[in-house]
Protein backbone atom coordinates (compact mmCIF):
# COMPACT_ATOMS: atom_id res chain seq x y z
CA UNK A 1 0.00 0.00 0.00
CA UNK A 2 1.29 3.58 -1.28
CA UNK A 3 2.47 5.14 1.80
CA UNK A 4 0.85 8.79 1.42
CA UNK A 5 0.18 10.27 4.91
CA UNK A 6 3.28 12.21 5.02
CA UNK A 7 2.99 13.74 1.64
CA UNK A 8 1.82 17.31 1.12
CA UNK A 9 -1.46 18.05 -0.16
CA UNK A 10 -1.99 21.28 -2.30
CA UNK A 11 -5.30 22.52 -2.02
CA UNK A 12 -7.63 24.56 -4.54
CA UNK A 13 -7.04 27.72 -2.77
CA UNK A 14 -3.50 26.95 -3.07
CA UNK A 15 -2.77 26.23 0.52
CA UNK A 16 -0.80 23.76 1.16
CA UNK A 17 -1.23 20.80 4.33
CA UNK A 18 2.46 19.52 5.07
CA UNK A 19 1.05 16.16 5.63
CA UNK A 20 -2.38 14.29 5.53
CA UNK A 21 -2.93 13.93 8.98
CA UNK A 22 -4.76 16.41 10.68
CA UNK A 23 -5.51 17.13 14.31
CA UNK A 24 -9.45 17.53 14.05
CA UNK A 25 -11.57 19.85 16.53
CA UNK A 26 -12.31 18.95 20.09
CA UNK A 27 -14.10 21.16 22.09
CA UNK A 28 -11.36 22.29 24.93
CA UNK A 29 -13.35 24.61 27.08
CA UNK A 30 -10.30 26.30 27.83
CA UNK A 31 -11.32 30.12 27.04
CA UNK A 32 -9.70 32.47 29.59
CA UNK A 33 -11.19 35.95 30.93
CA UNK A 34 -13.20 37.88 28.20
CA UNK A 35 -13.78 34.35 26.99
CA UNK A 36 -10.39 34.55 24.76
CA UNK A 37 -7.42 32.03 24.25
CA UNK A 38 -4.80 32.33 26.93
CA UNK A 39 -1.37 30.18 27.92
CA UNK A 40 -3.18 27.21 28.06
CA UNK A 41 -4.41 27.27 24.80
CA UNK A 42 -0.85 28.34 23.33
CA UNK A 43 0.88 25.48 24.83
CA UNK A 44 -1.87 22.85 23.81
CA UNK A 45 -1.01 23.68 20.55
CA UNK A 46 2.13 23.90 20.83
CA UNK A 47 2.70 20.85 22.09
CA UNK A 48 0.49 19.79 18.94
CA UNK A 49 2.11 21.07 16.10
CA UNK A 50 5.75 19.72 17.85
CA UNK A 51 3.73 16.33 17.72
CA UNK A 52 4.45 16.47 13.77
CA UNK A 53 0.12 16.88 13.05
CA UNK A 54 0.21 18.53 9.23
CA UNK A 55 -3.36 20.77 10.22
CA UNK A 56 -4.62 21.54 13.08
CA UNK A 57 -7.96 22.84 13.44
CA UNK A 58 -8.78 24.68 16.86
CA UNK A 59 -12.11 23.18 18.72
CA UNK A 60 -15.00 25.28 17.88
CA UNK A 61 -14.53 28.90 18.34
CA UNK A 62 -17.77 30.79 18.79
CA UNK A 63 -19.44 33.35 16.33
CA UNK A 64 -21.95 35.07 18.20
CA UNK A 65 -20.82 36.14 22.30
CA UNK A 66 -24.57 35.14 23.25
CA UNK A 67 -24.95 31.49 21.99
CA UNK A 68 -21.86 29.34 23.18
CA UNK A 69 -21.67 25.31 23.28
CA UNK A 70 -20.38 25.88 26.93
CA UNK A 71 -19.52 28.64 29.08
CA UNK A 72 -15.38 27.93 28.62
CA UNK A 73 -15.85 28.56 25.04
CA UNK A 74 -13.66 31.28 23.28
CA UNK A 75 -15.56 33.74 20.82
CA UNK A 76 -13.89 35.87 18.22
CA UNK A 77 -16.30 38.05 16.74
CA UNK A 78 -16.35 41.95 16.19
CA UNK A 79 -15.22 43.29 19.25
CA UNK A 80 -12.67 40.68 20.51
CA UNK A 81 -8.96 41.95 21.08
CA UNK A 82 -7.19 40.23 17.84
CA UNK A 83 -3.84 39.71 19.53
CA UNK A 84 -4.49 37.17 21.72
CA UNK A 85 -6.03 34.93 18.29
CA UNK A 86 -2.71 36.02 16.68
CA UNK A 87 -0.59 34.54 19.53
CA UNK A 88 -2.62 31.06 19.53
CA UNK A 89 -2.14 31.11 15.57
CA UNK A 90 1.78 31.63 16.51
CA UNK A 91 1.71 28.58 19.05
CA UNK A 92 -0.45 26.43 16.52
CA UNK A 93 1.68 26.74 13.53
CA UNK A 94 5.22 26.89 15.75
CA UNK A 95 6.11 23.38 14.59
CA UNK A 96 5.14 23.83 11.21
CA UNK A 97 1.48 22.16 11.07
CA UNK A 98 -0.73 24.67 9.14
CA UNK A 99 -3.75 26.20 11.49
CA UNK A 100 -7.39 26.37 11.23
CA UNK A 101 -9.86 27.90 12.96
CA UNK A 102 -13.13 25.94 13.25
CA UNK A 103 -16.42 28.90 13.61
CA UNK A 104 -19.39 28.06 14.96
CA UNK A 105 -23.09 28.56 16.20
CA UNK A 106 -24.36 26.06 18.92
CA UNK A 107 -27.98 27.15 17.86
CA UNK A 108 -30.29 24.87 20.02
CA UNK A 109 -27.53 23.08 21.09
CA UNK A 110 -27.05 25.72 24.26
CA UNK A 111 -26.91 24.00 27.71
CA UNK A 112 -29.48 25.07 30.19
CA UNK A 113 -28.68 28.08 32.48
CA UNK A 114 -26.43 29.62 30.32
CA UNK A 115 -27.49 33.79 29.69
CA UNK A 116 -27.93 34.47 26.12
CA UNK A 117 -30.02 32.97 23.30
CA UNK A 118 -31.39 29.65 22.17
CA UNK A 119 -31.85 29.86 18.85
CA UNK A 120 -32.82 27.17 15.41
CA UNK A 121 -34.68 26.77 12.54
CA UNK A 122 -37.78 26.27 14.35
CA UNK A 123 -38.64 25.83 18.27
CA UNK A 124 -37.92 21.73 18.07
CA UNK A 125 -36.04 21.15 21.31
CA UNK A 126 -32.82 18.73 21.76
CA UNK A 127 -34.46 15.46 22.52
CA UNK A 128 -32.67 13.47 25.46
CA UNK A 129 -35.20 11.43 26.88
CA UNK A 130 -35.22 12.54 30.11
CA UNK A 131 -31.64 14.36 29.77
CA UNK A 132 -33.58 17.03 27.77
CA UNK A 133 -33.60 20.08 30.50
CA UNK A 134 -30.27 20.12 30.02
CA UNK A 135 -30.33 22.18 27.24
CA UNK A 136 -32.37 25.74 26.95
CA UNK A 137 -35.50 25.92 24.72
CA UNK A 138 -35.10 27.47 21.17
CA UNK A 139 -37.33 29.98 19.55
CA UNK A 140 -37.19 29.92 15.81
CA UNK A 141 -35.21 32.47 14.25
CA UNK A 142 -36.09 34.77 12.06
CA UNK A 143 -35.18 36.38 8.52
CA UNK A 144 -33.31 39.19 10.15
CA UNK A 145 -31.60 36.64 12.53
CA UNK A 146 -30.53 34.20 9.41
CA UNK A 147 -28.80 36.92 8.16
CA UNK A 148 -26.99 38.77 11.03
CA UNK A 149 -25.73 35.23 11.57
CA UNK A 150 -24.28 35.10 8.20
CA UNK A 151 -22.43 38.44 8.55
CA UNK A 152 -21.10 36.96 11.86
CA UNK A 153 -19.52 33.79 10.47
CA UNK A 154 -18.04 36.27 7.75
CA UNK A 155 -16.53 38.63 10.55
CA UNK A 156 -15.40 35.50 12.59
CA UNK A 157 -13.74 34.02 9.65
CA UNK A 158 -12.07 37.40 8.29
CA UNK A 159 -10.26 38.49 11.69
CA UNK A 160 -9.27 35.09 11.71
CA UNK A 161 -7.52 35.74 8.91
CA UNK A 162 -6.18 39.00 10.18
CA UNK A 163 -4.61 36.98 13.31
CA UNK A 164 -2.33 34.73 11.00
CA UNK A 165 -4.92 31.33 10.73
CA UNK A 166 -4.15 29.68 7.84
CA UNK A 167 -7.78 28.73 7.30
CA UNK A 168 -11.13 28.33 8.72
CA UNK A 169 -13.86 25.69 9.47
CA UNK A 170 -17.20 26.41 9.03
CA UNK A 171 -18.87 23.41 11.17
CA UNK A 172 -22.33 22.13 9.69
CA UNK A 173 -22.31 18.83 11.74
CA UNK A 174 -22.77 17.59 15.20
CA UNK A 175 -26.13 19.10 15.29
CA UNK A 176 -25.08 22.59 15.56
CA UNK A 177 -26.94 25.18 14.15
CA UNK A 178 -25.90 24.74 10.12
CA UNK A 179 -26.46 21.19 10.87
CA UNK A 180 -30.12 21.86 12.92
CA UNK A 181 -30.90 23.90 9.05
CA UNK A 182 -29.48 20.92 7.53
CA UNK A 183 -31.70 18.48 9.30
CA UNK A 184 -35.38 17.42 7.81
CA UNK A 185 -36.45 16.44 11.27
CA UNK A 186 -35.64 19.51 13.05
CA UNK A 187 -35.95 21.95 10.01
CA UNK A 188 -39.78 22.01 9.28
CA UNK A 189 -39.68 25.84 8.03
CA UNK A 190 -41.73 26.40 5.01
CA UNK A 191 -39.88 30.12 4.21
CA UNK A 192 -36.61 29.94 1.62
CA UNK A 193 -34.81 28.44 4.36
CA UNK A 194 -36.66 24.91 4.74
CA UNK A 195 -38.47 22.98 3.10
CA UNK A 196 -36.33 21.50 -0.09
CA UNK A 197 -33.11 19.90 0.64
CA UNK A 198 -32.03 23.24 -1.46
CA UNK A 199 -33.76 25.67 1.14
CA UNK A 200 -32.42 23.23 4.32
CA UNK A 201 -29.26 23.76 2.53
CA UNK A 202 -29.28 27.39 1.92
CA UNK A 203 -28.12 28.80 5.63
CA UNK A 204 -24.95 26.55 5.23
CA UNK A 205 -24.41 28.08 1.67
CA UNK A 206 -24.71 31.47 1.92
CA UNK A 207 -22.16 31.08 5.43
CA UNK A 208 -20.24 29.76 2.80
CA UNK A 209 -20.20 32.82 0.42
CA UNK A 210 -19.76 35.00 2.95
CA UNK A 211 -16.94 33.69 4.28
CA UNK A 212 -15.08 33.30 1.03
CA UNK A 213 -15.28 36.91 0.19
CA UNK A 214 -14.21 38.30 3.19
CA UNK A 215 -11.17 36.31 3.29
CA UNK A 216 -8.01 36.60 1.33
CA UNK A 217 -6.75 34.69 -1.94
CA UNK A 218 -4.79 31.27 -0.87
CA UNK A 219 -6.98 30.71 2.95
CA UNK A 220 -8.43 27.83 3.00
CA UNK A 221 -12.46 27.32 3.42
CA UNK A 222 -13.32 23.71 4.42
CA UNK A 223 -16.81 22.81 6.01
CA UNK A 224 -17.35 19.73 8.79
CA UNK A 225 -20.22 18.18 7.40
CA UNK A 226 -22.24 14.71 8.75
CA UNK A 227 -21.68 12.03 6.36
CA UNK A 228 -25.72 10.87 8.51
CA UNK A 229 -26.89 12.25 11.53
CA UNK A 230 -27.89 8.63 12.34
CA UNK A 231 -31.63 8.85 13.20
CA UNK A 232 -34.19 7.74 11.07
CA UNK A 233 -35.48 10.34 8.81
CA UNK A 234 -33.02 12.40 9.13
CA UNK A 235 -30.08 14.06 7.04
CA UNK A 236 -28.14 11.03 5.42
CA UNK A 237 -25.57 10.06 3.30
CA UNK A 238 -27.46 11.02 -0.27
CA UNK A 239 -28.56 14.82 1.24
CA UNK A 240 -24.89 14.62 2.15
CA UNK A 241 -23.32 13.75 -1.32
CA UNK A 242 -26.42 16.94 -2.39
CA UNK A 243 -24.89 19.24 -0.08
CA UNK A 244 -20.56 18.38 -1.32
CA UNK A 245 -22.42 18.92 -4.96
CA UNK A 246 -23.45 22.40 -3.95
CA UNK A 247 -20.56 23.30 -2.21
CA UNK A 248 -18.26 22.45 -4.67
CA UNK A 249 -18.72 25.99 -7.05
CA UNK A 250 -18.46 28.10 -3.70
CA UNK A 251 -14.38 28.03 -3.59
CA UNK A 252 -14.35 25.25 -0.55
CA UNK A 253 -11.14 23.53 -0.04
CA UNK A 254 -12.16 20.48 1.80
CA UNK A 255 -14.86 18.48 3.44
CA UNK A 256 -14.37 16.76 6.77
CA UNK A 257 -17.20 14.00 7.22
CA UNK A 258 -17.90 13.14 10.92
CA UNK A 259 -21.30 12.07 12.23
CA UNK A 260 -23.64 11.98 14.63
CA UNK A 261 -25.36 14.65 17.03
CA UNK A 262 -25.92 14.98 21.14
CA UNK A 263 -29.36 12.72 20.24
CA UNK A 264 -27.44 10.18 18.27
CA UNK A 265 -23.97 10.97 19.82
CA UNK A 266 -21.76 8.19 17.33
CA UNK A 267 -19.39 11.11 17.22
CA UNK A 268 -17.87 9.71 20.66
CA UNK A 269 -17.76 6.32 19.65
CA UNK A 270 -21.39 4.98 20.35
CA UNK A 271 -22.94 5.16 16.83
CA UNK A 272 -26.68 4.01 16.13
CA UNK A 273 -25.94 2.59 12.60
CA UNK A 274 -24.71 -0.96 13.47
CA UNK A 275 -22.44 -0.66 10.33
CA UNK A 276 -20.03 1.67 12.05
CA UNK A 277 -19.60 -0.31 15.23
CA UNK A 278 -16.99 -2.56 14.05
CA UNK A 279 -14.73 -0.22 12.59
CA UNK A 280 -12.01 1.66 14.25
CA UNK A 281 -12.84 4.59 11.59
CA UNK A 282 -16.63 5.22 12.78
CA UNK A 283 -17.87 6.25 9.33
CA UNK A 284 -15.28 5.02 6.82
CA UNK A 285 -18.20 2.71 4.96
CA UNK A 286 -20.22 5.96 4.25
CA UNK A 287 -16.86 7.83 3.42
CA UNK A 288 -15.86 5.64 0.87
CA UNK A 289 -19.37 5.79 -0.32
CA UNK A 290 -19.26 9.83 -0.59
CA UNK A 291 -15.79 9.95 -2.35
CA UNK A 292 -16.46 8.17 -5.61
CA UNK A 293 -18.63 11.13 -6.46
CA UNK A 294 -17.27 13.72 -4.61
CA UNK A 295 -15.72 16.66 -6.50
CA UNK A 296 -14.31 18.24 -3.33
CA UNK A 297 -11.07 16.17 -1.54
CA UNK A 298 -12.56 14.92 1.73
CA UNK A 299 -11.34 14.39 5.16
CA UNK A 300 -12.40 11.77 7.93
CA UNK A 301 -12.68 11.96 11.40
CA UNK A 302 -14.03 9.28 14.19
CA UNK A 303 -12.27 6.74 16.28
CA UNK A 304 -9.03 6.31 14.29
CA UNK A 305 -5.92 5.13 16.34
CA UNK A 306 -3.41 2.92 14.32
CA UNK A 307 -1.48 3.80 11.26
CA UNK A 308 -3.13 0.99 9.37
CA UNK A 309 -6.35 2.18 10.14
CA UNK A 310 -5.20 5.38 8.48
CA UNK A 311 -3.35 4.20 5.73
CA UNK A 312 -7.11 2.37 4.80
CA UNK A 313 -8.91 5.77 4.90
CA UNK A 314 -6.34 7.00 2.45
CA UNK A 315 -6.86 3.98 0.50
CA UNK A 316 -10.49 4.76 -0.21
CA UNK A 317 -9.84 7.85 -1.59
CA UNK A 318 -9.87 10.30 0.99
CA UNK A 319 -7.49 12.88 1.34
CA UNK A 320 -6.81 13.86 4.93
CA UNK A 321 -7.03 11.61 8.39
CA UNK A 322 -8.64 12.86 11.41
CA UNK A 323 -7.59 12.41 14.92
CA UNK A 324 -9.29 13.88 17.71
CA UNK A 325 -9.04 11.67 21.05
CA UNK A 326 -5.85 9.57 19.89
CA UNK A 327 -4.11 12.98 19.73
CA UNK A 328 -5.35 14.28 23.47
CA UNK A 329 -3.88 10.77 24.91
CA UNK A 330 -0.70 10.84 22.60
CA UNK A 331 -0.02 14.55 20.99
CA UNK A 332 2.57 13.26 19.16
CA UNK A 333 1.03 10.46 17.26
CA UNK A 334 1.97 11.52 14.14
CA UNK A 335 5.71 11.73 14.93
CA UNK A 336 5.73 8.05 16.44
CA UNK A 337 3.77 6.58 13.15
CA UNK A 338 6.71 7.83 11.12
CA UNK A 339 9.12 6.27 13.07
CA UNK A 340 6.90 3.16 12.21
CA UNK A 341 5.58 2.99 17.02
CA UNK A 342 2.29 3.46 17.74
CA UNK A 343 0.31 4.75 21.18
CA UNK A 344 0.87 2.81 23.98
CA UNK A 345 -2.56 3.89 26.01
CA UNK A 346 -5.99 4.68 25.13
CA UNK A 347 -8.62 5.94 27.17
CA UNK A 348 -10.53 4.28 29.85
CA UNK A 349 -13.91 2.96 27.91
CA UNK A 350 -17.30 4.23 28.66
CA UNK A 351 -19.67 1.43 29.16
CA UNK A 352 -22.69 3.12 31.05
CA UNK A 353 -25.91 1.82 29.55
CA UNK A 354 -27.19 5.75 29.36
CA UNK A 355 -26.13 6.90 25.55
CA UNK A 356 -26.56 10.64 27.27
CA UNK A 357 -24.74 10.50 30.15
CA UNK A 358 -22.04 8.06 28.38
CA UNK A 359 -21.79 10.82 25.55
CA UNK A 360 -21.00 13.31 28.35
CA UNK A 361 -18.50 11.46 30.36
CA UNK A 362 -16.55 10.55 27.06
CA UNK A 363 -16.03 14.08 26.06
CA UNK A 364 -15.20 14.56 30.20
CA UNK A 365 -12.70 12.12 29.72
CA UNK A 366 -10.90 13.49 26.64
CA UNK A 367 -11.61 17.48 27.99
CA UNK A 368 -9.59 15.77 31.03
CA UNK A 369 -6.59 15.08 29.16
CA UNK A 370 -6.44 18.23 27.20
CA UNK A 371 -6.74 20.16 30.60
CA UNK A 372 -3.33 17.86 32.08
CA UNK A 373 -1.95 18.95 28.35
CA UNK A 374 -2.63 22.68 28.85
CA UNK A 375 -0.50 22.84 32.30
CA UNK A 376 1.91 20.62 31.14
CA UNK A 377 1.56 17.40 32.13
CA UNK A 378 1.25 13.99 30.74
CA UNK A 379 -2.17 12.72 29.88
CA UNK A 380 -3.97 10.47 32.28
CA UNK A 381 -5.98 7.75 30.27
CA UNK A 382 -6.75 5.68 32.87
CA UNK A 383 -8.69 8.42 34.19
CA UNK A 384 -12.26 7.14 35.42
CA UNK A 385 -15.92 8.67 34.14
CA UNK A 386 -17.23 9.40 36.71
CA UNK A 387 -14.40 11.19 37.91
CA UNK A 388 -13.32 12.73 34.43
CA UNK A 389 -17.12 14.38 34.67
CA UNK A 390 -17.33 15.40 38.07
CA UNK A 391 -14.09 17.64 37.36
CA UNK A 392 -15.49 18.70 34.24
CA UNK A 393 -18.99 20.15 36.40
CA UNK A 394 -16.53 21.67 38.71
CA UNK A 395 -14.81 23.40 35.69
CA UNK A 396 -17.85 24.44 34.28
CA UNK A 397 -19.72 26.11 37.11
CA UNK A 398 -16.32 28.08 37.35
CA UNK A 399 -16.63 29.30 33.94
CA UNK A 400 -19.82 29.87 33.66
CA UNK A 401 -19.71 32.54 36.83
CA UNK A 402 -16.67 34.55 34.60
CA UNK A 403 -18.87 34.18 31.11
CA UNK A 404 -22.16 35.73 33.04
CA UNK A 405 -20.03 38.39 34.43
CA UNK A 406 -18.15 39.38 31.14
CA UNK A 407 -21.71 38.96 29.08
CA UNK A 408 -23.13 41.43 31.98
CA UNK A 409 -20.44 43.92 31.69
CA UNK A 410 -20.67 43.56 27.38
CA UNK A 411 -24.28 44.67 27.58
CA UNK A 412 -23.65 47.41 29.88
CA UNK A 413 -20.94 48.98 28.14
Amino acid sequence: MPDDLFTPLRLASGAVLPNRIAKAAMEENLAGPGQLPDRRLFDLYRTWSAGGSGLLITGNVMVHAEALTGPGGVVLDGAAPLEPFAEWARAAKSGGSAAWMQINHPGRQVPSGLPGVVWGPTDRGVDLGRHSGRFGRPTAMTPGQIAATVERFATTARRAAEAGFDGVEVHAAHGYLLSQFLSPLVNTRTDAWGGSPAGRAGLLLEVVRAVRAAVPAGFAVAVKLNSADFQRGGFDTDDAREVIARLAPLGVDLVELSGGSYESPAMTGRPADARTRSREAYFLDLAADLVRTSPLPLMLTGGITRRASAEQVLADGIAVVGLGTALAVTPDLPHRWSARTEAVHALRPVTWSDKALASAASMALVRHQLRRLAHGRSPAPRTRPAVALLAEQLQQRKALRRYRAWLSARHDA
